[in-house]
């Protein structure tokens, strides 16, 4: 299936039960979808999430965002994957 990278801006106002709520609600409307949420990295420097996915197609990723009332700036397909141990 293929993988996505959501870019998102949240308020840096956020409580920590509201960011909790949040992702609650990302994973359940994630699963209703059949979608499936890899993980999410934050940055409190630049005030943006990185949301890693598998989806059927970019349309499920906006659907899960609109569902989720959760905003999306940029979605990338992500192509190939590498880490450092693959340059020996």
């Amino acid at each position: 299936m293929p993988r996505f990278l959501v870019t998102r801006t949240l308020p840096p106002s956020l409580t920590e039960e509201e960011l909790a709520s949040a992702g609650r609600l990302n994973k359940s409307t994630s699963e209703e979808i059949g979608i499936r949420w890899i993980k999410s990295y934050y940055s409190a420097n630049d005030g943006k999430f990185y949301c890693e996915y598998e989806a059927p197609n970019v349309e499920a990723i906006y659907e899960q965002a609109r569902r989720a009332q959760v905003p999306i700036e940029f979605v990338s397909l992500i192509s190939d994957e590498f880490d450092p141990s693959m340059f020996k």
